[in-house]
């Protein structure tokens, strides 16, 4: 049995061979952490300058930070002589049987890494995406969240949107208004460019520039179609929209201009005819 002075020069052993290198690996590790954190916090400010969106750069501030405290700490373990090669190697596996696993999840990952980077579109706008039109509420790193105009909550995957079509409603400063009104081939069709050319004019959201345009669209089976485009800013659209078709219909009744409806002549046969 050893006795009090054998474990006392056993312990000054052991601390004189393995005590510089712990405490060279613990100054190694708190030294890196420390150096982690002010890498970490400049490169913040950089992207912050560079405007990138706030989602994304916190994402990659938690990454950057992750790894590089990862290599601190494989380092400072093979400095008090772990073996690292091997549980590099368990990682490794590790990592790709992951990945592997969450093939779907990854490209989502992926999906919204390329959408908070290139910026298709952003929160607050209007999208068309996937069958579905909504402003978009939040971004994140593996699902976008929609908020269609009837309130309803949407979450599509971040992969389809990033592979996908997406139609973006508020990229632009200006939207065009589309609206078709029909009038009698009876009417005068001088006098109906006229009276819309003033409901126009009559609505302050309307922009002057680029100029409003009314056309005669085409001839239908039992109206004249007239064509109406004006410029709004992309919140003014709907608004616009309803408002033009109700003063319309109101000028059109004060004006006298009727707007027709499809009608057919149905012709009776006698029955002694079809004998």
């Amino acid at each position: 049995m050893l006795n009090v002075e054998q474990l006392t020069q056993t312990a000054t052993e052991l601390l004189m061979s393995y005590g510089p290198k712990l405490l060279l690996a613990l100054l190694t590790l708190i030294i890196g952490f420390w150096m982690i954190k002010r890498v970490m916090s400049m490169c913040d400010g950089m992207m912050e300058r560079s405007q990138v969106e706030i989602t994304l750069r916190k994402f990659l501030i938690n990454l950057g930070s992750i790894v590089l405290k990862a290599v601190v700490i494989i380092s400072v373990a093979s400095m008090v002589g772990v073996e690292t090669t091997s549980f590099i190697a368990m990682l490794g596996a590790a990592g790709l049987a992951v990945g592997l696993a969450l093939q779907g999840s990854l490209a989502n990952f992926a999906g919204g890494v390329l959408i908070l980077f290139f910026r298709p579109f952003k929160v607050g706008d209007l999208i068309e995406a996937q069958g579905y039109l909504g402003f978009v509420k939040e971004i994140q790193i593996f699902v976008t969240i929609l908020t269609t105009l009837d309130n309803q909550r949407i979450i599509i995957p971040n992969g389809l949107l990033s592979n996908g079509c997406v139609t973006n409603l508020n990229a632009e400063p200006h939207r065009r208004v589309d609206m078709v009104f029909g009038i009698s081939y009876g009417d005068d069709v001088l006098q109906v460019k006229q009276i819309l050319q003033k409901v126009i004019e009559a609505d302050s959201r309307v922009l002057a520039d680029p100029a409003s345009e009314v056309y005669v669209k085409e001839h239908g089976e039992s109206s004249i179609n007239m064509l109406v485009r004006v410029w709004v800013k992309p919140e003014n659209y709907w608004g616009v929209y309803f408002h033009m078709h109700e003063q319309v219909k109101l000028t059109f009744d004060r004006e006298g201009i009727s707007i027709p409806f499809p009608q057919r002549d149905v012709h009776m046969i006698p029955a002694s005819k079809t004998a």
